[in-house]
């Protein structure tokens, strides 16, 4: 045998022998640091396992609405010669909005009353005729036909006078128009219109949009799956529901659902509905977005952990459960609805346990724990 198969041989087993010391050297510290991890106590919070009622919810994004929209348009033409309110002001319904200038329409009032006074004195002057031949007539002192002549003038000059009567209203409905007033309480937008504008009859864009914001609503969706526990929930009573403004969610504005869409809408399957809210404080706006809780009912005896303790393995959702010797044994669980930073327990935990909300990257089954702090999310009422 060669030197250089001698060195080749010797120099394959020390890789080999390197290699192996290598991967015992790996198990040990791994088997090391484990055993470590079981000695040494690793600080945790925790969280008490409790067992309360909890509400049955529903969750949405929700869109506000204004309870109603009008668009002031003149039903006339003309100068807009005042503007009595200021753009975003809240007004009163019959407060006056616009005037428009009404001396036209004046005149055109006292031309319809003048007519009438004329075609009225007129029909007394022929009722008097129609009396006094009929008198004549009687006698044979007049014809027939000169009487019944007398008679037809009389009954156009009444018609003529009811016409006189109607275009007075008419001119006075006009009159009116030039005046324009609120049609409900609500909140003003942007001046569209003027003073000194010159404003067409029915024109296609509004002088301003008026909103109103109290009551108002929020229209949201739901998946149709619900749509039966909706439908019966509304028919046992009024089924109330939070309006959660992004950035203010410990004050959630309280309403009521109003009002179940007609159809399902198959492009998403999802329903409409649309709650009204008093919003006193006007702190829903129209286009705002907010966060839609629906309460259905409420489920006694729940069990419920902070969301935070359960975590996701390669076995599925698991905790760590803080036994009296403050070791922690990994229990798997089946979880139900999420709640404010709470989750509802199906199955895998029982009342006053202690479970792990943080700290877990450190734990393994059967690890000792030092406990630091208790975690408040679990600490309601029973």
């Amino acid at each position: 045998m060669s030197i250089r198969k001698v060195f080749y041989k010797t120099r394959t087993g020390v890789v080999f022998l390197f290699f192996l010391w290598a991967i015992l050297l790996l198990a040990c510290s791994g088997e090391k640091s484990e055993q470590q991890l079981r000695r040494d106590a690793v600080p945790v919070t925790i969280g008490k396992v409790v067992q309360k009622t909890v509400p049955v919810q529903l969750r949405a994004i929700g869109n506000v609405e204004a309870y109603s929209t009008v668009s002031v348009k003149s039903q006339i033409g003309g100068e807009l010669i005042r503007i009595h309110f200021k753009e975003g002001q809240d007004v009163k319904k019959g407060d006056i909005l616009f005037t428009i200038d009404p001396r036209p329409y004046e005149a055109a009032l006292k031309q319809a009353e003048a007519n009438l006074a004329r075609d009225t004195a007129q029909l007394e002057n022929a009722r008097v005729d129609a009396r006094r031949y009929g008198e004549l007539v009687s006698k044979g002192y007049v014809a027939q036909q000169q009487y019944d002549q007398i008679q037809t003038n009389a009954a156009a000059l009444e018609a003529t006078v009811l016409a006189d009567k109607a275009a007075v209203e008419n001119a006075k409905l006009q009159l009116s128009y030039c005046f324009i007033h609120f049609p409900i309480d609500g909140r003003t937008g942007s001046l569209l219109s003027h003073q000194g504008d010159m404003i067409k009859a029915n024109a296609d864009n509004p002088m301003v949009v008026i909103n109103q914001i109290q009551p108002i609503y929020v229209t949201f969706s739901i998946p149709e799956q619900h749509l039966q526990q909706i439908k019966r929930y509304m028919a046992e009573g009024k089924l109330k529901g939070e309006a959660i403004i992004p950035g203010d969610e410990n004050s959630p504005v309280q309403g009521i659902v109003t009002f179940v869409d007609n159809t399902v809408d198959t492009s998403t399957g999802t329903i409409k509905l649309k709650g009204t809210f008093e919003n006193k404080g006007k702190r829903l706006w129209p286009g705002q977005f907010v966060n839609v809780v629906l309460t259905l009912t409420t489920q006694p005896d729940a069990i419920v952990v902070p969301s935070q303790a359960v975590q996701t393995g390669q076995q599925g959702l698991y905790v760590f459960v803080v036994k009296s010797d403050l070791t922690v044994e990994s229990r798997p669980v089946v979880i139900g609805r999420n709640l404010d930073g709470e989750v509802v327990i199906e199955k895998g935990l029982e009342p006053s346990e202690q479970v792990v909300t943080d700290g877990q990257l450190r734990l393994v089954p059967g690890a000792k724990v030092e406990i630091k702090s208790t975690s408040e999310g679990s600490e309601g009422k029973r």
